[in-house]
């Protein structure tokens, strides 16, 4: 039987994931082969759409549930931003430049920093603010944002509804073709 995960296990599901490539990218410190390339865009491409699902259903509903939940959202969408404009840095980088594996550092560090905060202080607030089946309920549509998110950061798009809802798609569909027309993120 297949349940729905609330949308805190899915974002901690998502978290693990990138935290586990993380790791990876660690172990291969100072490489300038191919792998770490790949690796990194995989990093990106993920990090990327779990920001935008995020952007699009868990910011809002903190907004909406927990009190202070503006302020926070903001804080956490301000950490976004600045997360994206160093995978677009990162973007532009191949493994054996010298700012390649300093970049991926501070990527690494500021998503840590943030995925503590997260399930440290938000997700908790959030848990409590919210009935279970409200808390199912964004968990799919969190699933089904990232199948149609883009793949690539554009730091300049915005970051909160409706205007992002209503241009991801696209967004993602274009960043989709690019990935399948040059490869991007498959070893």
């Amino acid at each position: 039987m297949n349940t729905q995960q609330d949308v805190i296990e899915v974002l901690v599901t998502d978290h693990r994931e990138v935290e586990q490539m993380f790791s990876e990218l660690d172990h291969m410190r100072g490489a300038i082969g191919e792998e770490a390339k790949t690796l990194t865009e995989q990093v990106v491409i993920e990090l990327v759409r779990h920001s935008v699902a995020e952007e699009q259903y868990l910011y809002p509903a903190v907004r909406e549930h927990v009190s202070g939940g503006g302020k926070l959202a903001d804080q956490e969408i301000s950490e976004h931003a600045d997360a994206e404009e160093t995978m677009k840095r990162l973007e532009g980088l191949e493994p054996g430049d010298a700012e390649f594996w300093p970049t991926t550092d501070l990527l690494m560090s500021q998503i840590r920093a943030h995925v503590q905060e997260e399930e440290n202080d938000l997700f908790p607030r959030l848990r409590e603010a919210c009935a279970p089946e409200e808390l199912k309920e964004l968990g799919a549509k969190v699933q089904r944002a990232k199948k149609m998110a883009p793949t690539r950061p554009h730091p300049s798009a915005p970051d909160t509804p409706p205007a992002n809802k209503l241009l991801a798609a696209g967004t993602g569909l274009v960043d989709r073709i690019r990935d399948a027309l040059t490869g991007r993120g498959r070893s």
